[in-house]
């Protein structure tokens, strides 16, 4: 049976940033990208709460559904806590750990005043593009530009605001002591939206010992700008 990489996007992003390395896998490799709930017009079921581990009890439903037995989970920012939170439940079948610039697992700083920034900024496609260039570093296409855009417009608004709210504050790092998988950190050395300073203090001691912290010249969207040498990591 082939071997699938499931890859959990980031916040205010939606499934196919991780399009570009489709043609980049082995052929016998299958890669799965789903919008996680309240992202990319993906709706969120009746109940939803929006917390990481509600996030990470759907990614679990949606490995079941697709009877996954042999997988390397890959997560992007918020998609990477939810990766860790779900690795630390020890699936079956997981086989490796790939984690891009994750949100920290015990909480990601952000102060009162960029909160309340952060919040005003929804729906608003000035600030999107802003934020685009923010959050990455090496040149991308236009299209790529337009798709980023229009994935951080397309969020629902609790969504939005959940995750900025409680998401990126809720502390998994209790649940992540008996995480044992194999596990490959990368970061970018331009990311402003999680520092490599934060990776290695904030993330690194709660990953399997051996783990190393693997910077390279990039922004915040690894996916989108080093998409070869992410492939290189879940092959």
């Amino acid at each position: 049976m082939p071997h699938t990489v499931l890859a959990l996007h980031y916040w205010a992003g939606a499934g196919r940033e991780f399009d570009s390395l489709r043609p980049l896998l082995s052929p016998d490799t299958a890669l799965l990208a789903p919008n996680l709930p309240g992202f990319g017009g993906q709706p969120a079921p009746a109940g939803f709460d929006y917390s990481v581990q509600a996030y990470t009890d759907w990614v679990a439903a949606y490995v079941a559904r697709h009877a996954l037995t042999d997988f390397t989970l890959l997560g992007h920012s918020m998609g990477g806590k939810i990766a860790l939170a779900l690795a630390a439940r020890r699936p079956a079948g997981l086989r490796r750990l790939v984690l891009l610039s994750p949100s920290p697992p015990a909480g990601e700083p952000m102060s009162d005043d960029e909160r309340t920034a952060a919040l005003a900024c929804f729906g608003k496609a000035a600030d999107a593009e802003k934020t685009f260039d923010t959050i990455t570093w090496l040149p991308l296409s236009t299209a790529i530009r337009q798709a980023v855009v229009a994935d951080n417009l397309c969020c629902s608004h609790s969504a939005w605001n959940a995750w900025l709210i409680a998401g990126r504050r809720e502390d998994i790092s209790a649940q992540l002591l008996g995480l044992t998988v194999p596990c490959r950190l990368l970061v970018g050395e331009h990311d402003q939206a999680v520092t490599p300073a934060m990776q290695r203090t904030q993330t690194l001691p709660y990953l399997p010992a051996g783990t190393t912290c693997q910077v390279v010249p990039a922004g915040h969207l690894l996916p989108l700008e080093v998409p070869a040498l992410v492939a290189e990591l879940v092959s």
